[in-house]
């Protein structure tokens, strides 16, 4: 079961959705005209229901099969919102909003979704329901969180749950995947240190906020040096640092800001208490003091076994078995699917977008190329699971 021809037939027209949505980004849930289009689409392709506003902005679209005996419900989920960055590809569909653009795929992933949801709804070739779920917010937002409070697999009766993202380095029309932990838990730092402010002149009558938190900043390395088991993986980024307003006062206070990104429940623990015992004790070193604020955001993306050898299956059947990767190396990034795989079983899957700038790059774009390869993942996928 290769490339469907069909997908292939509509890969200019998706083509002409996925770049409408590259030239309009929009951030977290303010997805407004992004889900009416979802939503409008999904009602002229003659899905059973369409419920928009589902955690907030998200869109639902429900497909029945031709059967319906076997009960059987999947849910395949792509994420719609883009990025506060400002686009520099220089391309005639970039972004018309300043400030905001899609350079994480997530226009690719909708279009994708919309091009299988019309397949599915027009062959409705197998037995059961697919829920086609659009979500907002995945960049920071918790989007995905947000639809499964609002009931999302409850409401709808989804009892496995399946994910896509575009990776590039990749090649187009290959797939990536991996059993267990595939991408990171995503957690927030921010510090807070008060020294002691005063006249640049007179260093030795102030507490050098400056000077204090560029030693936490350069002590927190240690723990992934010192403290993570080698054999384990952890990062911890700074990547804010705020003091000061004049050239020629020491600053009272000083302010960080970054994240932690770990791949296991006992690293996670460890590197949240070793970045308090650090900072406040570097702080207190010299004279100053640290609060630290530690918010674990994302979970880890963990992928479920038996789902996994499923999904690796049907895209071997989409690309060929030597196309696809299924002992991936786990990334340290972060992705909020992972709250619906904390919720039902399920796998994320990775789709080759080729040889570009990398994602959260201000020259990054989407490969349209690998659009008749996801389209027949996700089409092929609905019809593996529920055989008519």
């Amino acid at each position: 079961m290769p490339i469907i021809n069909s997908a292939a037939a509509m890969q200019e027209e998706v083509t002409g959705w996925r770049r409408d949505l590259h030239e309009n980004p929009e951030v977290l849930y303010e997805v407004q005209r992004t889900a009416g289009l979802v939503a409008e689409r999904l009602r002229a392709f003659g899905c059973d229901e369409v419920v928009p506003g589902v955690g907030r902005t998200g869109v639902v679209g429900v497909i029945r099969g031709r059967r319906a005996q076997s009960g059987r419900v999947i849910g395949l989920r792509a994420d719609m919102d883009a990025l506060p960055m400002t686009e520099s590809t220089g391309l005639p569909y970039a972004s018309k909003t300043p400030g905001r653009m899609h350079a994480c795929g997530h226009d690719g992933h909708t279009a994708m979704l919309l091009g299988a949801a019309r397949y599915l709804a027009e062959t409705r070739n197998f037995d059961g329901t697919a829920v086609v779920i659009f979500q907002p917010a995945e960049e920071g937002g918790a989007g995905g969180k947000a639809m499964v409070d609002d009931g999302l697999m409850e409401r709808w009766g989804i009892q496995e749950v399946y994910g896509m993202h575009n990776m590039p380095g990749i090649p187009v029309g290959q797939f990536a995947i991996r059993k267990g932990p595939l991408l990171a838990a995503s957690d927030a730092i921010v510090i807070d240190v008060v020294g002691k402010g005063g006249h640049a002149a007179r260093p030795h009558q102030c507490i050098d906020t400056v000077m204090v938190a560029s030693h936490i900043v350069t002590a927190l390395h240690s723990i992934v040096a010192r403290n993570v088991d080698p054999l384990k993986s952890a990062v911890i980024s700074i990547c804010k640092f705020h003091a000061g307003e004049a050239l020629n006062v020491i600053p009272e206070t000083a302010h960080l800001e970054g994240t932690a990104r770990t791949l296991d429940a006992a690293v996670r623990d460890l590197v949240e208490r070793r970045i308090g015992e650090v900072a406040e004790a570097t702080a207190r070193l010299h004279g100053a003091a640290a609060r630290v604020v530690y918010e674990r955001r994302y979970p880890v993306t963990c992928n479920h076994a038996r789902q996994t050898e499923f999904a690796a299956a049907v895209a071997a059947g989409v690309a060929g078995a030597d196309k696809v990767d299924t002992d991936t190396p786990p990334l340290m990034g972060g992705e909020d699917f992972s709250f619906m795989l904390e919720a039902r079983p399920g796998a994320f899957i990775f789709i080759g977008n080729g040889d570009t700038a990398g994602v959260h790059n201000p020259k990054y774009d989407f490969n349209d190329a690998a659009i008749p390869a996801g389209i027949s993942y996700w089409a092929r996928l609905v019809e593996t699971a529920m055989p008519a």
